[in-house]
């Protein structure tokens, strides 16, 4: 079918395809990797790009901070790997930090997808892998060298053929030598599945390529977003947030600028970078400030080249959002999660009936690492259990508990944690009164408590937030309840850096609660009563903050 044959009904109805095609990439991704945080929680994207390194479809599947920072990385890939150098059967791999995804754990792996001999598309994928190497993941290290083994743009595979060499560095560098060489394997694998079912739908729809579908999807998507904009009020507006940093409070800072033909938010204000691993790169600044931008602005619209381009995000050289190599990166999460809620911070004053309180933001992952019992292949056992804290309360509902935004990655099941690792989850349970209280109550965190299952020590890699600075109410709304790390034996233990639990100790985790929006005093009775019945609240919460029986 020429471009000139078609109509908009049948660019629709691709268009939809398209989605279908790279969410069944990031299923096989899914389903084949082997690092838990992956097949477990979700930690991961898919999506497909025109010959322009533009990103047409993202997966459903898969966190903001890979997909909107992978929409940049294949441009990446293209000024290396031309388009006419490329062969069926070629792999292109990274872990570039500023080219990729903002640390060294993440894999991108890009895909040239022939049809009838000729090039028509490129497919990309991302996931976490558990170990790379150097002291590991967590935010000790004081440059990205010491975080791991460090992979420029190569060629994985040509021409069908695997880079064995390549293949063994990656094994000789990491403590999981089988599970990082099969998730390797499992990205290539889910990039091919993306290559063939692309394919089927050229065939199907007689297609020779996809520009008329790429400018439907880029024009028609940036149109969508530039006509939400168009109702918004034009200005600037400031906000800034204060986080506990390394060994420092940090500040982040933010100007939102919002104009007919976008939304620029500039970081200028914020801190300098830290000595330590929670520096973010800009390609993951970007990535979370212009999700939340998205969830507020324009949250239908899908995400695509299209869509993302009328966003734009600029930090200060050398500030902790704009870290340059070889500044430590590995724990850039940490930081970089909670730029939604800077971002809102600027939008609670324009449209403040879409914009959440402050929540916990930042994963409070478990990363947990140690001696196994018997031989596995590996070195030990190294895992991120991934869990959250509560979400800040929304104008119209509460708070979400428990749960990981903006990451939007799935907790790990206490069963997989513990047939993959010696550890027992003695406790995971929701933490009282934890959510700020309000008339919309903030979502509430965790209590979990582990404990070595084979009477040996194991290490836990802390990178956490909202220790010092909980996250914040709104409008009469209260904080939620700051997080905690100790042992059960008494032991206040850091937020973040690596530390020992101690055999026959166990390791106690709470996480935040989001922050409340609103009086509490004018929280319905039902609703207050409904928390006191499930035990989200305490009888003294009820009574002091709320009012109950007053």
């Amino acid at each position: 079918m020429t471009d000139a044959a078609l109509t908009e009904i049948d660019l629709q109805v691709m268009w939809s395809r398209l989605i279908a095609v790279v969410e069944e990439q990031a299923q096989v991704l899914l389903r084949t990797a082997f690092s838990a945080i992956v097949r477990e929680a979700g930690d991961l994207s898919a999506g497909v790009f025109d010959l322009e390194g533009r990103m047409l479809a993202q997966a459903i599947t898969g966190t903001p901070g890979h997909v909107n920072s992978m929409a940049e990385a294949v441009k990446h890939f293209l000024a290396r790997f031309p388009v006419e150098t490329m062969k069926p059967g070629d792999i292109y791999i990274t872990n570039d930090p500023w080219m990729g995804t903002g640390h060294l754990n993440d894999f991108v792996l890009t895909t040239p997808c022939f049809h009838r001999g000729r090039l028509v598309a490129l497919f990309s994928c991302t996931s976490h892998l558990m170990d790379i190497g150097g002291i590991g993941f967590g935010p000790d290290g004081t440059d990205v060298f010491m975080e791991g083994l460090f992979i420029p743009h190569l060629k994985l595979a040509e021409e069908g053929r695997f880079n064995e060499t390549l293949m063994a560095m990656i094994r000789a560098n990491t403590r999981l030598p089988v599970d990082t060489e099969g998730d390797v394997y499992a990205l290539a694998a889910c990039n091919d599945v993306g290559c063939r079912r692309l394919v089927d739908m050229m065939e199907e729809f007689g297609l020779t390529g996809l520009d008329s579908l790429a400018r439907q999807i880029c024009d028609r998507s940036r149109d969508a977003v530039l006509a939400e904009i168009a109702r918004l009020p034009k200005g600037t507006w400031r906000s800034a947030m204060t986080v506990d940093g390394y060994d420092a409070p940090v500040t982040l800072a933010a100007t939102t600028t919002i104009r007919d033909d976008g939304i620029h938010v500039d970081f200028e204000g914020t801190g300098p970078a830290s000595h330590r691993g929670i520096n973010v790169p800009l390609a993951y600044t970007t990535a979370y400030t212009v999700f939340g931008l998205a969830c507020a602005v324009a949250p239908r619209i899908p995400n695509n080249a299209g869509s993302l381009s009328v966003f734009t995000v600029s930090a200060p050289e050398g500030c902790i959002l704009n870290a340059r190599k070889p500044a430590p990166v590995a724990s850039r999460h940490v930081i970089g999660q909670m730029l939604p809620d800077v971002v809102f911070g600027c939008l609670r004053q324009v449209i403040p009936d879409r914009v959440p309180a402050e929540g916990t933001s930042c994963l409070w992952n478990l990363n947990v690492r140690g001696e196994v019992a018997e031989e596995t292949g590996n070195y030990g056992f190294t895992m991120a259990v991934t869990s959250n804290g509560g979400t800040g309360a929304r104008p119209m509902k509460d708070g979400l508990s428990a749960t990981a935004y903006p990451s939007g990655v799935k907790g790990t099941p206490v069963e997989i944690a513990e047939s993959i690792t010696p550890l027992i989850f003695w406790k995971k349970e929701l933490r009282p009164d934890s959510g700020g209280a309000g008339r919309r109550r903030g979502g509430l965190g965790q209590i979990i408590e582990i404990e070595s299952g084979i009477g040996r020590s194991f290490e836990l890699l802390a990178a956490y937030d909202r220790i010092d600075h909980p996250p914040r109410g709104r409008d009469g709304g209260r904080d939620g309840a700051a997080g905690y790390v100790g042992l059960k034996s008494g032991k206040r233990l850091k937020g973040k850096g690596f530390q020992t639990i101690p055999p026959g100790d166990r390791l106690v985790v709470m996480t935040p609660g989001g922050g409340g929006i609103g009086d509490p005093k004018e929280r319905e009775r039902e609703l207050v009563e409904r928390d006191l019945e499930e035990e989200l609240i305490s009888e003294e919460a009820a009574r002091g903050i709320y009012g109950r029986g007053e």
